[in-house]
């Protein structure tokens, strides 16, 4: 039977969805982690560092949900605070410097939106990151593993292909959100979820995505092994074809594609 929205919404939200270090762990190897913006703290909802994909450097940036209560609360649920996206470009900055891929992994519902956040500057972080994602010198590829929520999911989407795994949302603001606006009714959610295009085969329709990696096969849901492979699979062949590209070119390709929105 065909999923609905709010099941892939649902789907997408699991507890038990892979997380982007474990993500990190089966697709690249000698993953080195950084820390910290250099201006105020770490964000423990966003990690990052140096990995190898088949021998070769590139640098990986995430946003790391936890897999229980504690973990969750360590990692802010996902939410990553002003310092978590700086750290984000600090690392992408350095992977300019060194010529290395930037490969993000995306799992949010959003942006932290509390008072110390904003008084730290939340909406410059992601306007920045998006800015200087926009003309990396570097190939940058983005994949959603669960929640892609709003302006916290596209501080670190802005990349030459956008890929979704199957179960996955991409929004600009939650189901809840969305229905709490347009009908003062969040219990609407169901009912905003089937109108808001969120699914990764409406927005690869749309050409809002450019690839969506399968979770299900014949009716029967894929191992963990077979996708982490198909994701390694896939980096490699589009890795390989972007970096034949020059810098211009590079950079004109994801200023249009993002234009033709």
């Amino acid at each position: 039977m065909e999923k609905t929205a709010n099941d892939i919404v649902t789907l997408a939200r699991a507890q038990n969805r892979y997380t982007t270090l474990e993500y990190i762990d089966a697709v690249f190897s000698d993953f080195m982690e950084f820390h910290g913006d250099r201006y105020f703290g770490d964000d423990l909802a966003v990690v990052g560092g140096v990995a190898t994909l088949d021998n070769k450097p590139v640098t990986v940036v995430g946003i790391q949900k936890g897999r229980n209560l504690p973990e969750n609360i360590e990692r802010n649920f996902g939410s990553p605070n002003p310092e978590g996206y700086r750290k984000a470009l600090r690392l992408m900055k350095q992977a300019e410097k060194f010529k290395r891929p930037v490969i993000t992994f995306i799992n949010t519902a959003g942006a932290y939106c509390g008072i110390g956040a904003e008084e730290r500057g939340e909406g410059e972080a992601i306007a920045k990151n998006l800015l200087e994602m926009s003309d990396l010198q570097v190939p940058v590829i983005a994949i959603i593993i669960g929640e892609g929520g709003s302006g916290g999911a596209l501080a670190l989407a802005v990349a030459d292909e956008v890929w979704m795994l199957e179960h996955t949302i991409y929004a600009i603001l939650s189901p809840e959100g969305f229905a709490s606006i347009l009908w003062k009714d969040g219990s609407r959610s169901k009912e905003a979820a089937e109108l808001m295009k969120i699914t990764a085969s409406e927005l690869k329709e749309l050409a809002i995505v450019d690839k969506v990696i399968p979770e299900v096969m014949n009716g029967e849901l894929l191992e963990q092994e077979k996708i982490n492979r198909m994701i390694h699979k896939a980096l490699q062949g589009k890795l390989t074809e972007l970096s034949k590209l020059d810098t211009e070119d590079l950079v004109e390709k994801r200023y249009q594609r993002f234009r033709k929105y």
